[in-house]
């Protein structure tokens, strides 16, 4: 068993399953979505990410690809939240921003998917 591969699969499908946590529910009911569960997702992702750059293959260009670009969603889904949060601690969004953020994480959750699913194919192809 290669503890590398082990390591770097356990941050992707952590990753996508962070994602899915926070997208399920409504897609325009604020309290259905958490900005904890967000943030972790952006960190998981990072670091999901940052287990990547060593991998000089195709299949590593590829999943740095799908991580930067999960990464990228989730970090704007966490912009556009903290810019249109209302004044106060508990950071609520009006339900049409709402919208906007899930959707930006569902896109994550699609590029999070690729990246999982790329990551299994290999596994299950290679002969080593």
């Amino acid at each position: 068993m290669n503890l590398e591969k082990v390591i770097v699969g356990f941050f992707a499908i952590l990753a996508l399953a962070l994602n899915v946590v926070f997208v399920m529910g409504d897609i325009s009911n604020p309290t259905h979505h958490n900005v904890w569960i967000l943030t972790l997702a952006i960190l998981i992702n990072l670091i999901a990410v940052g287990l990547k750059l060593g991998d000089r293959s195709q299949l590593g260009a590829i999943l740095m690809a799908t991580g930067l670009v999960s990464s990228l969603l989730l970090i704007s889904a966490r912009l556009v939240w903290v810019a249109n949060a209302d004044s106060g601690d508990d950071l609520s969004v009006a339900s049409e921003q709402m919208v906007l953020i899930v959707s930006l994480a569902g896109g994550a959750l699609v590029s999070n998917l690729v990246s999982v699913l790329t990551f299994a194919a290999d596994t299950v192809i290679s002969r080593r």
